[in-house]
């Protein structure tokens, strides 16, 4: 895994970095697996534009990913590294020994040929799937599971891992990448290992064109706007809109509670991602 620059023969050139794919073993995507997505350029049923700055960019086939990893007691060989446009990190295919295909999150280190397992005796070892009360402490996991049978909800970015850190009784606790140290069921399930492609965060976009591509459009400023589109919009000169950032519609953007209280998730969490100062926890 590399990150390869261009000669700067243009403005957009001179400042941008793509991923070399080294780890990528084949460009043809295993159709059984693949179905169309529709895009809604950020409207909902209605066609209201709910989440501003979206729209256009490159046509997807998204890819099934078995975040559950629920096929016990048969081996898989991984047939092929691809890349997958709708996430950040690479995925494998795995052949299972009754002939059964299924594509995973691709961890770091793991190559054409080898085999994986899940189940709860297994090895653990990088890209096997076991519960988390029968994984070694200390190791570093992804694809972990919120509520078990449910499938992977933590942890699924490019070079994301936890670590487990401690066992008690039924629950098991981790560190996310985020920092944010939580609890966890031991009957939830979890992929060994660190995920691969970690250096995409190091790739600099370089020029607008390529977030286009993406279906990002322009982001605009408040300030920049119109009184009639936005509330701090207008004023002579270079108005700073006069009260705290907020929305269109008026929603404070800082300092305000995301999480909604009612999720059980939230009693589980020992500590969170930022401290009281709002500086990060290492």
């Amino acid at each position: 895994m590399g990150i390869r620059i261009y000669r700067p023969t243009s403005a957009g050139r001179r400042n941008s970095s793509v991923n070399d794919y080294a780890e990528l073993t084949t460009d043809r995507r295993e159709k059984s697996l693949c179905k169309r997505i529709k895009k809604n350029g950020g409207r909902n049923h209605s066609g209201k534009a709910t989440v501003r700055f979206r729209g256009g960019g490159a046509r997807r086939i998204y890819r099934v990913i078995d975040f559950k990893r629920n096929k016990d007691g048969v081996p898989a060989t991984v047939t092929s590294v691809e890349y997958d446009p709708n996430r950040t990190c690479f995925i494998s295919l795995l052949q299972y020994r009754d002939g059964e295909k299924r594509y995973i999150l691709h961890p770091l280190g793991i190559s054409v040929g080898d085999v994986l397992e899940s189940g709860t005796d297994v090895e653990p070892k990088a890209g096997n799937c076991m519960p988390l009360g029968s994984i070694p402490a200390g190791l570093e996991v992804h694809n972990v599971e919120m509520i078990a049978g449910q499938g992977g909800k933590m942890v699924r970015g490019a070079g994301g891992a936890a670590r487990i850190v401690a066992k008690d009784g039924d629950w098991v606790t981790i560190v996310l990448p985020s920092g944010e140290m939580r609890m966890v069921r031991k009957e939830c399930r979890a992929t060994i290992g660190r995920l691969g492609n970690p250096d995409h965060q190091n790739i600099s976009i370089g020029k607008a064109g390529r977030m286009r591509h993406r279906g990002r459009r322009p982001h605009v400023r408040g300030k920049a706007q119109n009184p009639v589109d936005h509330p701090m919009g207008g004023g002579e000169g270079r108005a700073n809109g006069g009260r705290h950032p907020c929305s269109p519609t008026g929603v404070l953007a800082k300092g305000g509670k995301t999480r909604n209280p009612r999720k059980v998730s939230n009693n589980r969490i020992i500590r969170r991602r930022k401290n009281r100062q709002g500086q990060m926890v290492l």
